[in-house]
């Protein structure tokens, strides 16, 4: 049975919030939060109220140049996670069939939920390395589905969608008049200069949804946005005046500056990345306990772990050895969990210690 509107709640986010924190943290699948002075920015630069009805021009034309889209194809948002929402909530009606994959992040389910939506599953097996299974996608398919979801990189595990892939994807939703939507907000960790999206394949089939929040360690901003047709985008505006009369003018200030500076941010944070990557890599490959797949680019990692319960793992990890990660429940999943290394260096250096520790101890 369907829960209805009023018992929506979001397990996962409800971990992330209250139960993520620990003095060893490998939960987090961002990158290390920046300040304002590293940034470089001043208080003077900033104003509590401005011109900012259906966005701030500014940080609309920011967007828009960096993706290479027009003006009236980007809609600002607070955050991916809202981005989602209303890049859902414009694509269908409830009752409508949309097609999410398997395993996926939960918020997107809770979601889609949430909207009243008939939910049916394509796969990422693990055994694939996660990538689309593009005859089970297929095969998934019907007159009645509205909406492909996906995320790139996937989240949970970090693997990369190939163009070819999403294309033929596209090609999939164009036959039977779905629309697709990509979460591209991992994507932004292969630090390109001009990004390519989804969006770029078909404007009238594709949706992407992306933010500053994970790649660039600016979560408390919300910048986040979606790109999509103007006619979709319109609808998208139309359903944002029912949640917010406007953005927070500040913080739609500080993402035009944050766009001005991405290319340094994007260099300190590739630089710490690389380490951190290096630093997993060798804990990883020291132990026998987890069996992964290592993606080539990103924060996370999503092992199984071989023996005994991973949700036990998790909770003795954090009760034992204060660490955390995240249970692999979170993601469809039980008996993996993921490992995320976007954090300062010598965090990260300090929590993979004692997560080897732990392996050492736990599972001997």
């Amino acid at each position: 049975m369907t829960p209805g509107r009023i018992d929506a709640r979001s397990p996962y986010m409800e971990f992330a919030k209250l139960r993520s924190g620990a003095r060893y943290n490998l939960a987090s699948s961002g990158m290390a939060n920046l300040s304002l002075s590293e940034l470089d920015i001043s208080l003077d630069q900033l104003e509590i109220n401005g011109p900012n009805g259906y966005g701030y021009e500014p940080l609309k034309r920011a967007i828009a140049q960096r993706y290479r889209v027009p003006v009236e194809c980007v809609v600002p948002a607070v955050g991916t996670s809202m981005a989602n929402y209303l890049a859902l909530a414009a694509s269908t009606n409830p009752g409508d069939e949309v097609l999410i994959e398997q395993p996926t992040y939960s918020l997107l389910l809770d979601t889609a939920r949430y909207l009243g939506l008939d939910i049916e599953r394509f796969v990422r097996p693990a055994l694939a390395n996660y990538q689309v299974d593009l005859n089970h996608l297929e095969r998934q398919l019907s007159p009645r589905t509205k909406l492909i979801v996906l995320c790139n990189f996937h989240n949970p595990s970090g693997a990369l969608t190939s163009e070819p892939t999403l294309r033929e994807i596209g090609s999939m939703a164009k036959r039977v008049g779905a629309l697709v939507i990509v979460d591209e907000v991992y994507l932004e960790m292969l630090w390109e200069p001009e990004p390519q999206s989804a969006v770029h394949i078909d404007p009238d089939v594709f949706l992407s949804t992306n933010s500053l929040t994970k790649a660039y360690g600016l979560s408390g901003i919300r910048c986040g946005w979606i790109l999509a047709s103007p006619e979709v985008a319109e609808r998208i505006w139309h359903i944002h005046d029912l949640h917010a009369a406007t953005n927070v003018y500040p913080a739609e200030l500080l993402g035009v500056i944050a766009f001005e500076k991405l290319p340094h941010i994007a260099a300190l944070q590739k630089q710490r990345l690389d380490e951190n990557r290096r630093l997993l890599h060798a804990c990883l490959e020291s132990q026998s306990v987890l069996e992964y797949f290592w993606p080539e680019h990103g924060t996370v990692v999503f092992p199984r772990v071989r023996s005994g319960d991973a949700t036990t793992f998790c909770d003795r990890l954090r009760k034992d050895y204060e660490l955390s990660v995240v249970p692999g429940t979170f993601f469809e999943d039980p008996e993996r969990i993921r490992i995320g290394v976007g954090g300062e260096t010598e965090d990260v250096r300090a929590s993979l210690e004692q997560l080897g520790r732990a392996l050492r101890e736990i599972c001997p």
